[in-house]
């Protein structure tokens, strides 16, 4: 019986993990590096926003998601970028980029 149960606690706690990631929520226990900056050029077509990379906190290491070209989801909005907030010392969570 015991057996049997330490496999399914272990399913089980990692499914809550999952469902916190799939809300959005990502968590580290290091300050980002310095962002990177890049030539952007022209735009695709006209009606095109540029958005900046971020860091992206992956499998225990820092990684850079370049930025890239959108089309705004409706006339005259704009892109707050994302961020990352030191919410308590050494730890960070990432604020996801957005249309406003």
């Amino acid at each position: 019986m015991k057996r049997t149960l330490l496999p399914v606690a272990a399913v089980l706690f990692g499914t809550l993990l999952s469902s916190c990631a799939m809300n959005g929520a990502v968590f580290a226990r290091a300050a980002p590096p310095p962002p990177r900056y890049a030539v952007v050029g022209a735009a695709p077509s006209p009606g095109f926003l540029w958005t900046e990379g971020y860091w992206n906190w992956r499998g225990g290491r820092w990684v850079w998601v370049e930025g890239r070209w959108m089309r705004p989801p409706r006339p005259h909005a704009v892109w707050v970028a994302g961020r990352w907030v030191e919410t308590r010392p050494g730890r960070w969570m990432f604020e996801r980029g957005r249309w406003r």
